[in-house]
């Protein structure tokens, strides 16, 4: 891999030289490898290069970055450089403003007394603040985002709800790393299949699609109770990594969000910082997407594929072994599909 990030950052920076490339930690996205960047003049970046060779979600990303930050009172990273079309698809962007949302998480849960509790749950409502406003902003089809205009505009493969979902269940088989419960995928088609009528009239705003706490970064110093960070929003929350976004129904990035940033394997988070996340976003928006309750146990059931896709990863992070999360992936596939 560094070999192929020090070829993008040739190509990308011929007249400037790479002191070092670092780690940014494990990857549970099998088409993509990221690596951090130290430049010999003292600057830093990150590198994000394709892999397997598909450009799409390189070509995805840049789009939407370049759009956000032309159309958004969002603060996103800076693109430095990017090539979708190279041999080995790259994407380089300057270091988001801030740090890390899990470390900010991870300080305040350490503060005696209830101040830590209540200052988690005010983060979270700045993360659901954030989503609120990228959401604000209608579209007027669904789709898959295909590339960019280069000026901000956003380029739409349209296509009906259901079936851009059904596209990310696909994309999601494609980036996964294990299939040893290969069959999760065709469960969660059907499910969406037998709802159509539930899921066809869903609002269409623009997703982030990957709302863990890895892909935000707070910007003044997390202490759960700021505002505006000088750079361009009022929240203090910069999301990173782009590529999975595509224009679709708002609740499913609400839904996701509570999961990814809250749940664990098998386990909901404490109720009282879903309410948290969902109260911060429902202030802004003027309330919670609309359909929100109705769809969603659709979209809990086509998130177990994050468990499903990428049980490997799971054991190596939970430590446990696979044969006992594939019985509890079973089940608790079955009691979400249960619920729809």
């Amino acid at each position: 891999m560094d070999e192929t990030a020090a070829a993008a950052l040739r190509e990308a920076f011929p007249e400037r030289s790479v002191e070092r490339l670092t780690d940014v930690g494990p990857s549970w996205n099998g088409g993509n490898e990221t690596v951090g960047v130290a430049f010999a003049d003292g600057g830093r970046a990150f590198c994000k290069v394709a892999v397997d060779g598909d450009g799409a979600r390189i070509a995805r990303e840049l789009a939407v970055l370049r759009h956000v930050a032309a159309e958004r009172p969002l603060t996103v990273p800076e693109v430095l450089a990017a090539d979708p079309d190279a041999a080995a698809p790259y994407l380089v962007t300057a270091p988001a403003p801030g740090r890390e949302l899990r470390g900010a998480w991870e300080e305040l849960g350490g503060r005696s007394g209830g101040d830590g509790e209540a200052d988690r749950a005010a983060l979270l409502r700045r993360v659901g603040a954030t989503l609120a406003t990228l959401h604000a902003e209608r579209f007027e089809a669904h789709g898959e985002i295909a590339g960019g205009d280069g000026r901000g505009g956003l380029n739409l493969d349209r296509a009906p709800w259901p079936d851009v979902l059904l596209r990310t269940v696909e994309r999601t088989r494609r980036i996964g790393t294990s299939e040893r419960l290969a069959h999760h995928y065709d469960a969660a088609i059907d499910c969406i299949e037998a709802n159509r009528d539930r899921l066809r009239d869903a609002p269409a705003a623009l997703l982030h699609g990957d709302v863990a706490m890895p892909n935000l970064f707070v910007a003044d110093g997390g202490n759960g109770r700021g505002g505006a960070d000088g750079a361009g929003t009022t929240d203090g929350i910069v999301p990173i990594d782009w590529e999975l976004a595509h224009v679709g129904d708002p609740a499913r990035d609400l839904v996701r969000a509570e999961d990814q940033l809250l749940s664990g394997f098998d386990e909901r988070g404490p109720e009282r910082y879903a309410a948290a996340l969902r109260a911060g976003y429902a202030e802004r928006a003027g309330g919670l997407p609309p359909g929100f309750e109705e769809r969603r146990p659709i979209y809990e059931v086509v998130r177990m594929l994050g468990r499903s896709g990428f049980i490997d990863q799971w054991t190596t992070y939970l430590g446990e072994p696979t044969a006992d999360l594939v019985d509890r992936a079973e089940a608790e596939l079955a009691a979400r599909l249960a619920a729809v």
